[in-house]
């Protein structure tokens, strides 16, 4: 049953709306003041912007990602800092710092600490990212932030085109990706897996027309290079490598929903919207093991099939020869959707309102 507490805090909405993290920020918003009306929600283009909005206000949540609050980690320290000494301020952390960030690493992680350490209270969106911000940021039993998953905007699978027409015909072999490509994401493994699969199929005598990996969604900015090396790479393997671009959200629904091979590939990600993106088109997709996926998994079971990076060209051939393994059925259960996810947030206001300044030390 959801806490009564006096107000809910001020929501604050931080950065361009197309960001991912800012669209999601905006979904919870949303579905916050549908549960409780009471609730006061603003948009702000910058950090520097967003201070203007907390004057006289006693409590306010916002989701940061380092990337998106400054030019660089200390930056974006600074700007989260300045919001905490405006306003009694709760935090949801995305993209919490690990051992793929490289060079960035210890930077991002003394970022990270100074956020915790400048939030009345802070939260996540998986318990691996719990265990991240243990293993990387010492948080303690008193600091670890608390768990709640990413929801999806619907409860159950939308209805889905039946690919049972395109078994037993030549036809081409399609790996769809989906987010802004970057090192890492997984379109270069795609593209290996996807030339390995069309040959092992052709081997035992099958018809597979082109063989394609499409990526939906444009480069990460700073990455405009890697997409003319992944196109390098996919010819020397007699593959097309395709990108859509930035998409508005009707046209990337379309791309997601069109007949391929759904594929998570990233096996670093902290918490993962492009994996919600999938099921709620009623897509089953292929996610490459990790801590983050089990749990997922466990939280939706049957909407993805997890693999070992080494049998991603198995995967794809079964999913080629049997289509339907890439479609949920109609009505399957997506929970927890939001409103599922702004109750929990509501009683975790609920629970620290009134508990006193949370201020840990800094690392």
């Amino acid at each position: 049953m959801t806490q009564v507490i006096a107000a809910p805090p001020r929501l604050l909405m931080v950065g361009p709306q197309h960001h991912g993290v800012v669209q999601y920020a905006i979904d919870v918003a949303d579905a916050v003041v549908a549960t409780d009306p009471r609730t006061e929600r603003v948009y702000a283009p910058t950090p520097s912007d967003a201070v203007h909005l907390l004057d006289g206000v006693d409590r306010a949540h916002v989701h940061v990602t380092d990337r998106l609050f400054g030019r660089s980690p200390e930056e974006a320290a600074d700007a989260v800092e300045r919001l905490a000494d405006a306003t009694e301020l709760t935090v949801t952390l995305h993209d919490i710092p690990q051992t793929s960030d490289g060079r960035m690493l210890d930077r991002r992680i003394a970022a990270y600490a100074r956020f915790i350490a400048a939030a009345h209270a802070t939260a996540v969106n998986s318990r691996h990212e719990q265990a991240l911000a243990e293993e990387f940021l010492g948080a303690s039993a008193a600091t670890v932030p608390h768990a709640i998953p990413l929801g999806s905007r619907i409860g159950t699978a939308a209805v889905t085109a039946d690919d049972a027409s395109l078994t037993g015909t030549a036809r081409p072999l399609t790996v769809l990706i989906a987010g802004f490509i970057y090192p890492g994401k997984g379109h270069s493994s795609a593209i290996q897996a996807a030339s390995r699969a069309a040959e092992d199929l052709r081997a035992t005598g099958h018809q597979v027309a082109d063989v394609v990996v499409r990526a939906i969604g444009g480069p990460s900015a700073g990455h405009e290079a890697d997409v003319l090396a992944l196109e390098a790479e996919a010819r020397t393997v007699g593959v097309s490598f395709e990108v859509t671009g930035y998409l508005d959200d009707a046209a990337f629904t379309a791309q997601i929903s069109r007949p391929g091979i759904p594929l998570a590939a990233h096996g670093h990600v902290s918490a993962s919207r492009s994996m919600l993106d999938w099921v709620e088109a009623g897509r089953r997709p292929l996610v490459v093991d990790s801590r983050y996926a089990v749990e997922m998994d466990q939280l939706r079971p049957e909407t993805m099939v997890r693999y070992d990076p080494s049998t991603l060209h198995s995967e794809l051939a079964a999913a080629w020869l049997d289509p339907s393994r890439t479609r949920l059925p109609a009505g399957c259960d997506l929970r927890p959707a939001l409103p599922d996810i702004a109750r929990a947030y509501l009683d975790w206001w609920g629970l620290i309102a009134g508990t006193g300044r949370h201020r840990p030390p800094t690392l």
